[in-house]
């Protein structure tokens, strides 16, 4: 499929997990794609993986940061043109447990960059022009900003702000921009094995599909709302959860 030939995307928090995976799809569907992350071995280890830098270039450093938004645009832009396609993959979850012992100052880092950076994102590329050439965006939100989930109550708050914030983006920006989100259950990545490590089978029975996610599963969902084929689509959240959210559960 070559949906996105010639669209240059970022795509953060993308060295690994579902990142990657994303990025490896809008790769093979014709994009070219500038990932970032924190570590930069890891990140150029991805790049090879994508198939070197004539499809993909990496920045490292902090997604919450304005320098590196900059240089991340600046660096897509000459390699591959000016940006047409924005993924904030990029999320934290450094606490657990219930709300009430909840740390303030985690709770602030947690919107920092689960919600306010991904803000931050768009604001840069709005100001470099992609309203007049177009473009497409989506969130990478999660179940838990959709249904409560103990334990990861707060995570799940930012996620909900993150579903919200596309919501008003997408009516803000249209119709030259559209702005969608997905909403993934438990998928298998190094960021949610806590949830499922030793006791995948049990964690998993509760899903119709009776298995936990890919990040290939929301490679491809994220691929079509970029792509033109959702070129009608702005402002939802697509749920990818092996129908889980039916039975109740998250």
């Amino acid at each position: 499929m070559t949906r996105l030939t010639d669209q240059t995307a970022i795509v953060t928090g993308a060295s690994r997990g579902i990142g990657l995976a994303i990025a490896k799809r809008l790769v093979a569907e014709g994009a070219h794609v500038v990932i970032t992350a924190r570590r930069p071995e890891a990140l150029e280890e991805a790049v090879e993986a994508l198939g070197g830098p004539d499809k993909a270039r990496f920045v490292a450093g902090s997604a919450d940061d304005p320098a590196h938004q900059d240089e991340v645009i600046a660096t897509a832009t000459e390699a591959f043109g000016p940006v047409t396609l924005m993924v904030n993959n990029t999320g934290i979850n450094p606490v657990f447990g219930p709300l009430m012992d909840l740390d303030l100052d985690a709770a602030r880092r947690i919107v920092e960059t689960n919600c306010l950076a991904a803000l931050a994102w768009v604001q840069k590329l709005h100001a470099d022009g992609l309203a007049e050439r177009g473009g497409s965006i989506v969130n990478v939100a999660s179940v838990a900003g959709v249904r409560p989930a103990p334990g990861i109550a707060f995570y799940g708050a930012s996620k909900a702000m993150l579903i919200h914030l596309t919501e008003e983006l997408a009516v803000e920006l249209g119709p030259t921009i559209r702005v969608n989100a997905v909403a993934p259950a438990v998928v298998k990545t190094k960021f949610a094995k806590a949830l499922y490590e030793g006791r995948e089978e049990q964690v998993s029975a509760p899903y119709p599909l009776k298995r936990l996610g890919r990040p290939e599963d929301i490679a491809g969902a994220v691929a079509y709302l970029l792509s033109d084929d959702a070129a009608w689509v702005t402002g939802q959240t697509l749920v990818l959860d092996g129908g889980v959210l039916l039975r109740g559960g998250v």
